[in-house]
């Protein structure tokens, strides 16, 4: 009797396992979420464009739970983003690091060999694109763009226009200036576009190319004024400064706000840092930030989106040999 029960017993314990196996087979999947805090690497100083909105989007993000773990912005904007780069490259497969992007994430590597190659990194989202406009303090009296190219001619090369960098945005844009109204201005760099406002409120620079969210504040305040918008068409922020295509000069330029994340990210990690931006993308705070500071909400993600850095990389290969920048 007493082997019989032991028998029944053990098809029993057997068909309890069988059936705890079938259940578990049967379940979800249980989808990657980070176990520990989540490093937001931002590849310029603080206080800048990039700086602002990376803050904005960690704030937003623990707002509304999108995440279990915190994300821990953190500056890395040595080198005009070259820092950041070789970071984000050294942590190759880490699930817990990711990168704010601006467009030093093409014109760094193009510049200077710090060994990265952007087609190696894992495109996450892009939410957005930033724009630019030309700034002057408004006790100069300029009010044109016909009064600043007059302007910048009298002083020659003692016109000081300020930026956050040899190859960042502002400096190519600044350079696109130059070549087509035959001028040359001493640029001269400063730690952020923050600083920059900062500066040109000051009177210490005659000029700035800055982002809306890095001046209006200062317009506002009736401290400085902008001249045009390098945009196809006007900004609905800004409905009485013209663009400079509408003035007979096709200039316009663009900043891509992004996120990457390392080389050879995983595809399940890759999914749950597109899910919680594109939450970002549809939050109320995001619209009405992105709609008071002039930029064009513009997602997509996967293959569309590394297509397109690697086209904009293409871009600025051009724009900067044009410029002189790089052979």
């Amino acid at each position: 009797m007493k082997r019989q029960v032991n028998r029944v017993g053990y098809w029993a314990s057997l068909s309890v396992a069988a059936i705890a196996l079938l259940v578990a087979s049967a379940l979800p999947a249980v989808a990657w979420e980070p176990k520990k805090p989540v490093e937001f690497v931002i590849m310029a100083g603080q206080g800048g464009g990039a700086d602002r909105l990376a803050r904005l989007i960690q704030g937003i993000i623990q707002k509304n739970s999108y995440s279990p773990q915190p994300f821990i912005p953190i500056n890395k904007g040595g080198g005009s983003g070259a820092e950041a780069l070789r970071y984000l490259k050294d942590k190759a497969g880490d699930p817990h690091v990711i990168m704010a992007t601006l467009n030093s994430y093409y014109t760094t590597p193009l510049r200077t060999d710090i060994g990265v190659d952007i087609s190696d990194m894992t495109p996450v989202a892009r939410l957005a694109e930033d724009t630019f406009l030309l700034w002057v303090h408004t006790d100069t009296g300029i009010t044109s763009l016909d009064q600043y190219v007059s302007a910048v001619k009298a002083q020659g090369n003692r016109w000081v226009m300020g930026g956050t960098g040899k190859g960042q945005e502002d400096s190519l844009v600044t350079g696109m200036l130059e070549s087509e109204f035959g001028v040359k201005m001493t640029y001269v760099p400063f730690s952020g576009g923050g600083t920059v406002a900062k500066n040109l409120v000051g009177k210490h620079i005659n000029s700035s190319v800055n982002n809306p969210s890095e001046a209006l504040g200062f317009m506002q305040a009736g401290s400085v004024k902008p001249l045009v918008a390098f945009t196809p068409e006007r900004l609905a922020v800004f409905p009485d400064v013209p663009t400079a295509r509408e003035l007979g000069h096709d200039l316009v330029y663009f900043m891509q706000r992004s996120v990457v994340a390392p080389p050879k990210v995983a595809q399940d990690v890759v999914d749950f840092y597109v899910g919680v931006f594109d939450k970002v993308n549809k939050s109320k705070d995001w619209v009405d930030y992105t709609d008071s500071k002039a930029l064009n909400r513009a997602f997509l993600t996967g293959k569309d989106l590394q297509s397109y850095f690697l086209a904009e990389r293409e871009k600025h290969r051009t724009l900067l040999r044009s410029l002189g920048e790089i052979n």
